[in-house]
């Protein structure tokens, strides 16, 4: 049985409130990939310890941050940011850290690729437009304006960092996320300053939205993860990784088969509302310029059309290379959603992050022995020791 315990801390700044907080699940801690995750519990009856030394209460919206630690491991962790009251028992919902960009502003300018046009040192030196420069002894014809060219830019992954810098530089805004410092490899803009990527404080832009877009667009992987601080007592470190640009691998040393490790699985499913049989591809550009593919694979069935936006891609061969990826993705017969397991030497709990590719093995009703690689999308734990993994087929993911 494993040892499990909530712990409470103060948002700022980052001191212990309580080690067992009695929470009971509502729902189970989730931890997603390229998302913040969520957990939700409930405390009754009414608790006087739950009021801190500061006269606070100890769960406080936006206030607190709190964790759930496993046999000595942070498993999940995230800030307290809804409570409601029902007399004597308190619901209490928790979003992961990367939820706190949602909600605020981006409040400065930052720009990547500007077109930047030289002064013309010429420029009014030719007023009566006969093609010399004036005043000038002897002849000497008007040179042509210098011309503009692609300024600075900016590396993806770096201005994802830098809008989480802006985040956290605020005035009671840092939440004391960390992050990993390599490049993605992908620069924002066009290289001739025809398409700039901007983010100005007067569009009111919502850094949260942002760093969606940044995401999908791309796209890349991101996965938020707490973890106790080696030798420093009560420090944790709160450290979100950075794919380059995916996280995880395909484990060939894991197995998941009925019977031995896998308990339960989700009702298979087709594709369903991802089902496309006709792919649109928009790459680079603005406008009538924005560079486009499209392809298609009619199969018998009517046309279903997704649009599929990665601004990394320019070349109509590169535009239709990933419509084609993205087809096979979602025409496939069927995937298994999610998958319920148990710790077994088949796949330890731990052994395994979220982005793996994993091979699910099963037994279908009405279909028969299915044998297809998913990827682990999120994950969720249960105090039984049984642990749920949200799955989507490997085939749909494409970088």
């Amino acid at each position: 049985m494993q040892d499990w315990r909530f712990i409470a801390q103060r948002a700022l700044p980052e001191t212990i409130l309580d080690w067992e907080v009695p929470l009971s699940l509502t729902s189970n801690p989730r931890r997603e990939l390229c998302g913040a995750g969520s957990m939700t519990g409930v405390i009754e009856p009414e608790y006087q310890r739950m009021i801190g030394a500061d006269g606070k209460p100890i769960l406080q919206e936006w206030g607190t941050k709190l964790y759930l630690e496993i046999s000595g491991q942070i498993r999940w962790g995230g800030i307290v940011t809804k409570t409601s009251f029902d007399g004597g028992k308190a619901t209490i919902q928790c979003e992961g850290f990367t939820s706190y960009a949602h909600g605020i502003p981006y409040e400065d300018y930052l720009i990547s690729g500007p077109l930047i046009t030289p002064k013309d040192p010429y420029a009014g030196k030719d007023k009566n437009h006969d093609g010399w420069v004036d005043g000038k002894k002897g002849k000497q014809r008007m040179p042509k304006p210098p011309k503009p060219y692609g300024g600075t830019r900016y590396d993806v992954l770096h201005v994802y960092r830098l809008i989480w810098q802006h985040i956290q530089t605020r005035s009671y805004g840092n939440i004391g996320l960390t992050f990993d410092t390599h490049p993605l490899g992908e620069l924002l803009g066009a290289k001739d300053g025809s398409d700039p990527w901007e983010l100005a404080w007067w569009d009111n832009p919502d850094c949260g939205q942002v760093l969606d877009t940044l995401t999908r667009t791309i796209p890349f992987d991101w996965l938020e993860t707490h973890s106790w601080a080696a030798g420093t007592g009560n420090k944790i470190n709160h450290r979100v990784r950075l794919g380059r640009p995916r996280l995880g691998r395909r484990r060939t040393d894991l197995r998941f088969a009925d019977g031995e490790n896998v308990i339960g699985i989700a009702k298979p499913e087709g594709m369903g509302d991802e089902y496309a049989n006709d792919i649109v591809v928009l790459g680079r550009g603005q406008g009538r310029k924005m560079a486009r593919a499209q392809v298609h694979a009619y199969d018998g069935r009517l046309r279903r059309v997704a649009t599929v936006t990665d601004k990394t891609l320019s070349s109509s061969a590169a535009l239709t290379k990933r419509g084609r990826a993205e087809l096979a993705g979602r025409t496939r017969a069927l995937q298994i959603p999610q998958i319920q397991i148990i710790d077994h030497p088949n796949a330890r709990f731990g052994s395994w992050m979220l982005g793996d590719d994993i091979r699910v093995q099963v037994e279908v009703p009405w279909v028969g022995a299915v044998d297809v690689w998913h990827r682990i999308i999120a994950d969720e734990v249960s105090p039984d020791g049984i642990l749920t993994l949200h799955l989507r087929r490997s085939d749909a993911f494409h970088y």
